[in-house]
């Protein structure tokens, strides 16, 4: 099937879809959920379309990282690369008060989902900004949503690019409290893809600096999470 006919199947299911995708938001909504489950919702959410959810990433290390997270308690947290919102499930299940997720593109019906993902009773916030974030227009944009806060986590998993990681760690790491962490998706050597270099980066980044990595195996072609800790000022 081409391209422009997914596309057009996928629009024609929007009503079933979202249908499907909210009956499966509100099973994960029914009770608390440990960190853990969290995970593996975000994991094993479900693919209906443009409603879908989904990770792509290891359990061992994305679970790793949100229990780094949560030890936080966090009250606002940036990301940026929003792809499919599983990271976000997760994000939007500790923060307290915002979740900022940035993205090149987000459709309609996804931004009606994600917003709707912190648990009952949550006071979390989900803004999504739609935009380049090497831009300096867009970093303004992200400034502006926080309003003088500062996050307490940042996720960078958006340009894989060495140049694209760098700018945005440059760009964003100044809205990190201090004591907060910065996270970097795909930090091993071996990757699948020649553009995914982030490695070289965080090669580069993490001497002399306080950082924990989370690689399930090693040798493993792709992912691998990279954890740098801002120092306490």
């Amino acid at each position: 099937m081409s391209r422009k006919l997914k596309e057009l199947s996928r629009t024609l299911r929007i009503p079933v879809n979202r249908h499907f995708a909210f009956r499966r938001l509100a099973k994960y909504h029914e009770r608390p959920r440990s960190l853990e489950e969290t995970v593996d919702w975000a994991m094993k959410f479900g693919r209906y379309g443009y409603f879908t959810i989904h990770t792509l990433q290891i359990r061992q290390e994305i679970l790793a990282l949100a229990s780094a997270v949560a030890a936080l308690k966090p009250r606002n947290i940036l990301e940026i690369g929003t792809a499919r919102g599983g990271t976000l499930l997760i994000w939007s299940s500790l923060a307290s008060h915002k979740v900022v997720t940035c993205d090149l593109l987000h459709r309609e019906p996804q931004k009606e989902l994600f917003t709707a993902l912190p648990p009952p009773g949550s006071k979390c916030a989900v803004k999504l900004l739609t935009g380049d974030s090497h831009s300096a227009d867009f970093k303004a944009r992200v400034a502006r949503e926080l309003n003088g806060e500062q996050v307490d986590f940042l996720f960078i998993d958006g340009d894989h690019t060495v140049a694209g990681v760098e700018s945005d760690y440059l760009d964003y790491r100044e809205f990190v409290r201090p004591g907060g962490i910065i996270a970097f998706h795909d930090i091993v050597e071996r990757q699948p893809l020649e553009d995914n270099q982030v490695y070289q980066f965080w090669k580069r980044l993490k001497p002399g600096q306080q950082v924990d990595e989370f690689i399930a195996s090693p040798g493993q072609l792709g992912f691998g999470i990279g954890v740098l800790h801002v120092p306490v000022q």
